[in-house]
């Protein structure tokens, strides 16, 4: 039957959330996370996730246990055909959730594509839950909780999330992006930070830059000379110190940025150094991070970074940096007003995750926008500093 209006469940329930994304879309589910936990604090709660994402919330009190199903083997038809081997891969995972004995199921995705929603219906019914709760834009006769879909940047994702969560009732205050760090992870981004200097003669503003943008959709990234001029104009103003973050794959693009630098200011590249986790702990010690979209953004939301967001093709009103400013977060969009954007998550759509072949949603972006940007969060969190 289905429910429109929220629905209490059992003290003990046990339930499972599917959030199976990258580290940036699970970091935005993490309010809703907190809110089923703040609700119900006696309920068993599992997550499934990617393998991309599992390690993330490791050591969160509010999960019981994560799970992790490498949706990838099976993102297309064709790879049931193909190889029809992944199937057994599956039964370990339908094991788990029969055991899981969940009375409800959150499901945190849009209904999207076909094939997308063929799997979700998939797992929700293997779990065998009474409650199948998640986002409805048309096609989710499947779910029995209902909340309504209005398309994407009607609200901001971690919204929509936490309305999933309100659908079994569950609500929170506390809206900040959670990554759990533990001592190590803080001792080992201590000493990437503090490898040549002493805390006291390190050179501050510290300003950290992403000019990736994960594998997805390298579209979104703004010019790496841009991010050479960037640099050059904020040392020209405000001095200080440039960390170039990144993944291993990322060590070329940063060399690069470095070579058509032209000011004298420090920089030192940090491709491949650390886990995800020490980066979040990094960056809990710089003045400012500036990025592209990408998952960085978020974690430097989640670290309480002042953060600088440069959006083109993506919908910004979807998955802009979600900051909590009662508790004290800031975080500025800067983008294009342009009548094509955005081109990737446009209402129920995808999109187009490469854009148009001029993408000039970032091509016409110069460098003063975010410069000004960068400049007034560095003057406000000083200006905070000695109030």
């Amino acid at each position: 039957m289905k429910k429109t209006q929220p629905v209490t469940l059992p003290e003990n329930v046990h339930i499972l959330v599917i959030k199976m994304a990258g580290i940036g879309d699970l970091l935005l589910a993490t309010p809703a996370l907190r809110a089923l936990r703040e609700t119900y604090p006696h309920a068993h709660i599992d997550l499934l996730v990617t393998p991309d994402s599992a390690g993330i919330l490791n050591g969160w009190q509010v999960i019981d246990r994560i799970i992790v199903l490498d949706k990838y083997l099976f993102d297309y038809p064709q790879q049931f055909l193909t190889r029809p081997h992944n199937l057994l891969r599956l039964k370990p995972l339908w094991r788990d959730l029969r055991d899981g004995h969940y009375d409800a199921v959150l499901l945190l995705h849009h209904l999207t594509l076909p094939f997308g929603r063929l799997k979700h219906q998939l797992l929700l019914r293997a779990t065998g839950a009474q409650w199948r709760v998640g986002l409805d834009n048309g096609h989710g006769w499947f779910l029995n909780v209902r909340v309504k879909d209005n398309g994407f940047g009607a609200m901001h994702e971690a919204e929509y999330y936490l309305a999933v969560a309100g659908a079994v009732g569950a609500k929170t205050k506390d809206k900040r992006l959670v990554v759990p760090l533990s001592e190590a992870d803080h001792r080992q981004a201590w000493q990437l930070l503090y490898e040549h200097e002493t805390p006291q003669n390190i050179r501050h503003p510290i300003i950290a830059m992403h000019p990736g943008s994960g594998g997805y959709s390298t579209a979104r990234r703004w010019a790496p000379e841009r991010f050479a001029q960037l640099a050059d104009t904020l040392y020209s103003s405000v001095g200080g110190q440039l960390l170039l973050l990144g993944g291993p794959e990322e060590a070329e693009l940063h060399q690069h940025i470095i070579d058509m630098m032209h000011s004298e200011m420090p920089v030192r590249s940090m491709a491949g150094r650390g886990s995800i986790k020490v980066t979040a702990a990094l960056l809990e010690q710089v003045d400012l991070f500036i990025g592209n979209d990408s998952a960085l953004v978020h974690l430097a939301v989640a670290a309480g970074t002042p953060t600088v967001a440069i959006f083109g093709l993506t919908n910004a009103q979807a998955w802009g940096p979600f900051a909590d400013e009662k508790a004290g977060q800031q975080a500025l969009i800067v983008r294009l007003n342009l009548p094509c954007m955005p081109c990737f998550y446009r209402g129920h759509d995808l999109g187009t995750p490469e854009g148009c072949a001029t993408r000039d949603c970032l091509a016409l972006l110069g460098v003063d926008p975010i410069a000004t940007a960068a400049r007034r969060l560095l003057t406000k969190t000083k200006s905070e500093l000695h109030s």
